[in-house]
């Protein structure tokens, strides 16, 4: 089981050093201690448990010391900066396993980048020896490159000459969005191997700054020093220790404090059942404080996080998730409320940006969908944004029990409007109702109202709103009819159908690049070079352009 659990105390392959309102993550990989059996991670080479670890390390910066306004990402090993994905860990995977990697590997790096744009941690990159593959990619995730000019050392992603795939995890992509490398220039440095050097790399805007071997790091902490103050972080306040979570796993089940996850193997269904909050908070911002990481919003956001995480790569053939909860909405309206009111602090800007950040998970994970709205559902703002997600939603009509207690309801509130976008820089209701700005105008006019079955399907909040009667007959064929399809063919139309309006550099890392790694990953070509690799022997490709 591959778990994504861990601290500092665990690191292997990190380490972390906070001087001031300067963090610095050295990259030290300890060769033997991969994820799995059967290969080394030399040079630096990293496989899924260091990313795992960086991943982790660069949350609890965000939550842990808002002091740090800078962090400066650079390699312990003397003239080695990092080889990139191990290349004999990636001949070993399985397809499904190379495809979750990449993804994982790309939503890290774009959490850099978020930290970088939204939370006043700008991140800049050290490069002190060669960086080939996935260790330049992690460079590029930064804001600022600085690069050892010793007339050896070189930046390159050697992937298509010399493996027959792709830059797995977002190069192509940021070398000509982000850093805006002219194409014709981008297109040598992509089909040579050996990459390219110092006044070249600088030229061509592969990186900012060069430095000398031994001004290197004073360079980069000089750098680092002026963008900290210039960020003007949090200086007041402690940050918010990252406790562990509560977890217990068993055969068919998933617990934490706040989600349970019911798995289903005939249907290959699991279902999410969600606590939300249960009575009214505080509102004061001292109380939320003293709650820490037990808030409610970000305890969630955690436990998502980690669920989604745990599913995507362990329970690989459970292609359905639904999404069911209960709670009080008039408590779930308040906190939404209190974040909204308080979005400047740092903690609460924090819990909004990793509820952004976890839903952006539930995008672009390769499931089916479906939310379900029941009697005591809580399915109101930070919630209803699961209901947005939804490929389709469910939601049953009470008319014919107009004398129950229970009531089923759906409400939106101004978290809903662009607090949480998706990866296209779009709200989810916003793509919802792409191209139909008079109906959006409608649906801000219903924000914090709490809706009933027949005015939601109305509205376009919902896709049905079965009564009672068809209630089971309607869910349960829904899932059985998930459950027959081709789940190839599933993921591509979900991905297809969830992201309609702009690209950005986000959606495009994702949905054109990850597409066609995947698809490369199966092609013969790429598996005899992945095999092939370091043997000396020469691969023999299919010539047919496709």
């Amino acid at each position: 089981m591959i778990n994504f659990f861990t601290s500092p105390d665990q690191y292997k392959h990190w380490q972390i050093n906070i001087d001031g309102d300067v963090a610095t993550l050295f990259l030290n990989v300890e060769e033997t201690k991969n994820s799995t059996l059967g290969y080394t991670l030399k040079l630096n080479s990293y496989d899924l448990g260091v990313d795992i670890e960086l991943n982790d390390a660069v949350q609890r910066i965000r939550f842990e010391h808002p002091e740090v306004g800078a962090v400066i990402i650079t390699s312990a090993k003397e003239r080695v900066f990092s080889a990139g994905a191990n290349i004999q860990m990636l001949g070993q995977l399985s397809h499904i396993e190379k495809v979750n990697f990449c993804k994982f590997t790309n939503e890290t790096r774009i959490s850099i980048e978020d930290a970088s744009l939204n939370s006043g941690q700008t991140y800049l990159c050290a490069i002190n020896g060669p960086a080939s593959g996935g260790g330049y990619e992690l460079a590029l995730a930064t804001e600022h490159i600085i690069l050892v000019d010793d007339g050896a050392t070189a930046i390159s992603l050697p992937e298509v000459p010399s493996l027959a795939v792709l830059p797995g995890t977002g190069g192509l992509t940021r070398i000509i969005d982000k850093r805006h490398v002219r194409r014709d220039r981008a297109d040598f440095f992509c089909t040579t191997s050996e990459g390219v050097r110092g006044k070249r790399a600088l030229d061509w805007n592969l990186v900012d700054e060069l430095a000398t071997r031994s001004e290197l790091i004073p360079q980069t902490l000089s750098k680092a020093k002026k963008l900290a103050k210039k960020n003007n972080r949090n200086t007041v306040s402690n940050g918010i220790e990252l406790e562990p979570i509560n977890r217990k796993i068993e055969k068919n089940q998933i617990s934490y404090d706040l989600i349970k996850v019911l798995i289903n193997r005939d249907l290959r269904l699991a279902t999410f059942k969600i606590k939300g909050p249960g009575k009214t908070l505080n509102p004061s911002i001292k109380h939320i404080y003293s709650m820490g990481c037990k808030f409610w919003p970000l305890a969630f956001a955690r436990e998502l996080d980690d669920a989604i995480l745990h599913l995507r790569f362990n329970e690989p053939e459970i292609g359905t998730w639904a999404f069911t909860s209960e709670g009080s909405p008039d408590a779930m309206q308040a906190i939404d409320k209190i974040m909204l009111l308080n979005s400047k602090d740092w903690f609460i800007r924090e819990i909004i940006l990793y509820l952004k950040r976890t839903f952006k998970r539930l995008d672009i994970s390769s499931r089916s969908l479906i939310a379900l709205i029941e009697p005591n559902s809580c399915f109101t703002g930070t919630l209803a944004e699961l209901v947005l997600a939804a490929d389709t939603s469910y939601m049953l009509d009470e008319a014919i029990e107009k004398n129950t207690e229970k009531k089923t309801t759906f409400c939106l509130t101004g978290i809903n409007f662009g607090y949480l976008e998706m990866s296209n820089g779009l709200s989810r209701i916003s793509s919802r109702f792409l191209g139909k700005k008079g109906l959006l105008e409608k649906i801000k006019l219903i924000e914090g109202k709490q809706l009933e079955a027949k005015k939601t399907e109305e509205l376009g909040l919902v896709t049905f709103a079965p009564d009672d009667i068809d209630w089971e007959d309607e869910i349960r064929i829904a899932f059985e009819a998930r459950a027959s399809f081709s789940p190839d063919a599933l993921s591509a139309m979900e991905a297809n159908l969830r992201f309609g309006g702009p690209e950005t550099m986000e959606s495009k890392i994702f949905s054109r690049l990850s597409v066609w790694q995947n698809w490369l990953f199966q092609r013969p070509n790429a598996s005899v070079s992945l095999e092939s690799y370091g043997t000396g022997k020469q691969p023999t490709f299919d010539r047919n352009r496709v």
